[in-house]
C-alpha cells in the first residue's frame, strides 16, 4: 500500500492485535479457486492499461466448488484489474474459517488491498482488523451490506438482500403463488438468510425455509424433490443461486409437481431458462459490476484517494429482474458471460 494513501480513522473498527500465524503464499493458497488463472486471464484482457505503478489486489470470496455466480465475479475483477494495471490474486473458500486465512495469507504478502466477501462476519472480523492494522485498506463486496461499515471497509459494492427480498415476495404477489419454499444453500449464511427473511415479510401466501446441502448438486435435487412429493400444496420454489434453480427444475420434474420456480442471480443458463419458461423470474444483482467496481474502487483509493459513498453508504448493484418482458436484451451479455 502507498502509506501516503489518505487515512480512516475515524471509519476503522478498533484494531486487532497481530497473531503469529504460518503464512501460505497467495499463489498456493488452501483454496482450489486461487491465484494463476485469475492472473493469466487478467494479464490476456484486451484493455487498455493504466500507467500507474504496478498493484497487486487480493480478491477473497466464499465461493463453494461449482458455484458459477462467481466466475462473473471473477470476470469483472479481471477486466477492472487488466485496465487499472493491478495483479489480480483470487481465492476462495465456503468454510469461514479458511477464508479467514486467505485473508492473513494476502496480509503476509504485503498486497496493496483487499477486496473481500462477508458471508460470515464473526469469522472475519479480527483478520479484517490485522489487514487495517498493516496499512492494508480493504473494500467488501457482494455480501456483508449489514456490517460492513461496523468492520472498517473502506467501501462495500453489492446488494442490499433484505431489500431484494421484499421485491422479491412483493413479485411473487403478482404471480398468484399461494405457498412457497425457500431454499437456502448454505445454513449461516447472513445474506442468504436475510433473502429469504424478506421474501417472507412481504409474500403475502405461506413461507416455508428448506436447508439443503449446496456443495452437493444430487442431495440438493433430492432433497428439493422430496420436499415437493411430501407437500403437493407448494406452487413455487424460490432458490437462492442459478445453479441451484436449474436443478429445482429437475426436481419439480422428478416429483411430479407442477410448482413454478423462480430465483436470485443470473448465469447464462439461468437467462436460457427464463426465455424457455422454465424459470418464471431472477433478481440480478450484477456480480460482473461487484467485482470490477471492488478492484477498481481500491485503484482509485490509493491513486486518488477516492472512495466511493463517502466510506458511509455502499453502492447498491442490485435487484433487478429479469423475466420474459426484459430477457433476451440481458441474454447477450450473459452469453459472454458478464451478467
Amino acid at each position: 500500500m502507498d502509506r501516503s494513501s489518505p487515512s480512516r480513522s475515524r471509519r476503522l473498527a478498533p484494531v486487532v492485535a497481530v497473531t503469529a500465524a504460518a503464512a501460505l503464499t497467495l499463489a498456493g493458497c488452501a483454496s482450489a479457486h486461487g491465484g494463476k488463472k485469475a492472473e493469466e486471464a487478467a494479464q490476456n484482457a484486451s484493455v487498455g492499461k493504466a500507467d500507474t505503478p504496478r498493484m497487486t489486489v487480493a480478491l477473497v470470496t466464499h465461493q463453494a466448488p461449482g458455484d458459477t455466480f462467481w466466475d462473473t465475479v471473477r470476470k469483472g475483477a479481471e477486466a477492472a484489474a487488466a485496465k487499472d494495471n493491478v495483479k489480480l490474486v483470487y481465492s476462495a473458500d465456503p468454510n469461514a474459517g479458511n477464508q479467514a486465512n486467505l485473508v492473513q495469507n494476502a496480509i503476509d504478502q504485503k498486497v496493496d488491498g483487499i477486496a473481500v466477501t462477508l458471508a460470515k462476519p464473526d469469522a472475519m472480523k479480527a483478520v479484517i482488523g490485522k489487514a487495517q492494522q498493516a496499512g492494508i485498506p480493504v473494500v467488501g463486496l457482494n455480501s456483508g451490506l449489514s456490517d460492513w461499515k461496523q468492520l472498517g471497509l473502506l467501501e462495500f459494492f453489492g446488494q442490499d438482500e433484505s431489500v431484494a427480498g421484499e421485491a422479491f415476495g412483493d413479485k411473487l404477489n403478482t404471480t398468484g403463488a399461494k405457498k412457497i419454499v425457500c431454499v437456502i444453500q448454505e445454513q449461516g449464511n447472513v445474506g442468504l438468510t436475510q433473502r429469504c427473511d424478506g421474501v417472507k415479510k412481504t409474500f403475502k401466501g405461506t413461507t416455508e425455509t428448506l436447508y439443503v446441502n449446496g456443495t452437493d448438486m444430487p442431495s440438493v435435487r433430492s432433497t428439493i424433490t422430496a420436499k415437493l412429493k411430501q407437500d403437493s400444496a407448494i406452487d413455487t420454489v424460490v432458490t437462492l443461486g442459478a445453479p441451484y434453480a436449474l436443478t429445482a427444475v429437475q426436481s419439480v420434474d422428478d416429483g411430479g409437481s407442477k410448482a413454478k420456480v423462480a430465483t436470485f442471480d443470473l448465469n447464462k443458463d439461468l437467462v436460457k431458462a427464463v426465455q424457455n419458461g422454465s424459470i418464471e423470474f431472477a433478481v440480478d444483482q450484477q456480480p460482473y459490476l461487484q467485482g470490477y467496481l471492488a478492484v477498481d474502487g481500491l485503484w482509485l483509493y490509493k491513486n486518488n484517494g477516492n472512495y466511493s459513498g463517502g466510506g458511509v453508504q455502499p453502492v447498491l448493484t442490485g435487484p433487478a429482474f429479469v423475466d420474459k418482458s426484459n430477457v433476451d436484451k440481458v441474454a447477450e451479455y450473459a452469453a459472454k458471460g458478464t451478467r
